[in-house]
């Protein structure tokens, strides 16, 4: 809490090494943000990693501590929230090392030009981490210290101008702090500030040294307007949901788990879903999730559905009754999983005498040779449903009714019971 009302911040002590220059700015925000005639509570300090994602105990507004790097996205999501209300300012900090690390994400809040102020106290090095050059380290004090002087430094301030920020600084006279944050608080757009700042443990401990290395001021701005979001009515997920009411009796009484192998394009995540939904419309708990890699147009898809009369808290499938493999990707994936207690059905095409000799329970089916291979998982799962009697196929042709291609679906599952 802060003893004195008329104050931004708290009356925690400051937590920053004697000499520091962070201190320097956020007096001057302060100030600033008194000068305004804001309100703590119209008011949100966003912070970073690093001695600028120290301050959140020293304001009395509204804080967010963020990840390295990550204030500008913090800040930048706050300030699409309220971007309709003018009365809130949200203000972030991040340090020198932070905008090296999120530099991507400062250039996309100033792309947006939503209305915020960004604060960058800008020491030219890591100061937590023991003094490692930023990308905003100048060729100067590069020079002095005498490491990767060939490499120069992003300028910050342009190249937030040139992704669109309405307001963009760098100072280094600390006298000029306060002034230029109320000039970019009261910007309507994106601003941002970049301020000189010692870093007496590390760097320079002197601002006229500091400002001898450090880029030159400057003052960038663009004659664009605020973006501003809108919120907008829409139709709830929730009342989008298909309603799916148990019209079928389930003719199994004991909890029934399958494991579905396939290749991507094969449907195996959608035929998982219609068994899913199937399973439901036969009155039964049924849970699916799917498994595939990050290349969805080819390898392997896996998808695994529970059926059970009771609740279903535990969604894993140790030991699936089921295990239906329709191709090679499918069966690369979960020949591990092989075991003699599951049925195991496999497209006769996949079977080997190597197989068969391990697992005699495998249960070779002629799928390639009556089905197109985007109809091999659905034709595997009607199969073992009308052969093991587990539920009506009328409830998995219900469950695919509502699919554009549910005619040449309910093609499939009638077709399986010939074959």
């Amino acid at each position: 809490m802060t003893k004195n009302p008329n104050s931004f911040l708290t009356d925690k002590k400051f937590p920053f090494c004697p000499g520091c220059g962070h201190g320097i700015s956020i007096h001057a925000l302060n100030k600033a943000l008194k000068e305004l005639n804001l309100e703590a509570k119209d008011v949100v300090v966003v912070s970073d990693i690093g001695c600028s994602g120290l301050i959140d105990p020293l304001f009395a507004t509204h804080t967010i501590h963020g990840l390295h790097g990550r204030s500008p996205a913090l800040g930048l999501g706050v300030a699409m929230a309220l971007s309709e209300n003018k009365n809130k300012k949200v203000i972030a900090f991040i340090g020198d090392g932070g905008a090296t690390i999120g530099l991507q994400h400062i250039l996309e809040a100033a792309r947006r030009n939503v209305d915020m102020t960004l604060i960058v106290l800008n020491n030219l090095l890591y100061g937590m981490t023991g003094g490692q050059i930023s990308g905003l380290s100048t060729k100067k004090y590069k020079k002095i210290i005498d490491f990767e002087q060939d490499i120069p430094p992003f300028d910050l301030i342009e190249l937030a101008h040139a992704s669109g920020a309405r307001f963009a600084v760098r100072v280094n006279n600390t006298k000029k702090v306060k002034d230029t944050l109320i000039q970019a608080i009261k910007t309507e757009g994106f601003s941002i500030v970049e301020a000189a700042s010692l870093c007496p443990s590390y760097g320079m401990k002197k601002m006229d040294d500091l400002i001898e290395v450090a880029d030159a001021e400057n003052i960038l701005e663009h004659d664009r307007p605020a973006t501003i979001l809108k919120d907008k009515e829409t139709v709830s997920l929730i009342e989008k949901t298909q309603v799916i009411k148990p019209t079928f009796t389930a003719n199994v009484t004991q909890r029934k788990g399958f494991l579905i192998a396939g290749s991507a394009g094969g449907g195996a995540q959608s035929v998982a879903k219609f068994l899913a939904m199937a399973g439901i419309y036969a009155g039964l708990e049924t849970t699916m999730k799917g498994e595939y890699p990050i290349t969805v147009g080819t390898g392997f898809s896996v998808a695994e559905v529970i059926f059970d009369h009771k609740k279903i808290n535990y969604t894993g499938l140790l030991a699936p009754e089921y295990i239906l493999i329709v191709s090679v990707d499918g069966l690369n994936k979960v020949q591990s999983k092989l075991n003699t207690e599951s049925t195991i059905l496999m497209d006769e095409k996949l079977v080997t005498d190597e197989l068969l000799a391990t697992y005699p329970n495998i249960l070779s089916v002629p799928l390639t040779k009556n089905f197109n291979k985007k109809s091999l998982a659905l034709a595997a799962v009607a199969y073992v449903l009308n052969k093991e009697n587990i539920i009506p196929l009328d409830a998995l042709k219900e469950a695919v009714s509502t699919h554009r291609l549910k005619d040449i679906f309910i093609e499939v599952i009638d077709k399986v019971i010939e074959v």
